[in-house]
């Protein structure tokens, strides 16, 4: 019985310990864990809880970080071409369209990591920012989970599920990207690309 519910738990923490940080590939362990709640071995809404809440604690970490450390993210970010253009794309696009941006940028690559520093360097507003993320791995959660709790069985592997994953995260962002385009911008527009105005410096947003 011990020896149960120690394996539990250390599956439990795993899934903490690669949701929260993000670039940490962490599909498989996901489906797997969403197959094992279909087998009765682990709770299915304390997966989706664990799974969800320690995704949301790492974006809230990232856009703290990028408010605490402005100018070393911007320095990171600028380091190179690829992640300066990742940089100018995201802050105009979070300045125009706000929350559907916010939450669809989570499902592209790199989309947690740039999403949350680019929100915090044009000082987007953190209870906006944190309640995107919020619906946003509230929704990666409840797919990612499910394909494993049912297509473990359906599908015969927990790698297929992982694929499976992938391949809906894709069909979420370009569904959010959409949603982007029919919003309404956000009054006070101009933000430069790389989230600065002229020489005042980070324009808030609203």
């Amino acid at each position: 019985m011990t020896d149960g519910m120690d394996g539990t738990l250390w599956m439990y923490g795993m899934l903490a310990l690669t949701t929260f940080p993000p670039l940490v590939p962490n599909a498989a362990l996901i489906a797997s864990a969403g197959a094992l709640a279909e087998a009765g071995d682990l709770s299915l809404i304390l997966v989706l809880l664990v799974v969800a809440g320690s995704a949301l604690a790492g974006d809230a970490a990232v856009y703290g970080l990028g408010r605490i450390g402005s100018r070393r993210a911007h320095a990171w970010l600028d380091r190179t071409p690829r992640r300066k253009a990742a940089l100018a794309w995201t802050a105009d696009r979070i300045h125009a369209h706000g929350l559907p941006f916010v939450i669809g940028v989570r499902f592209v690559p790199s989309g947690r990591l740039v999403g949350g520093l680019t929100a915090a360097l044009v000082r987007y507003g953190a209870p906006r920012y944190l309640l995107g993320a919020g619906i946003a791995e509230a929704v990666w959660a409840s797919y990612s989970v499910a394909l494993g709790y049912w297509g473990g069985s359906a599908l015969g592997s927990t790698w297929s599920a992982m694929l499976i994953g992938w391949g809906v995260s894709l069909v979420v962002a370009g569904i959010a990207q959409l949603l982007s385009r029919a919003a309404r911008p956000v009054p006070g527009g101009g933000l430069s690309a790389t989230g600065r105005d002229a020489p005042g410096g980070v324009t808030p947003t609203p």
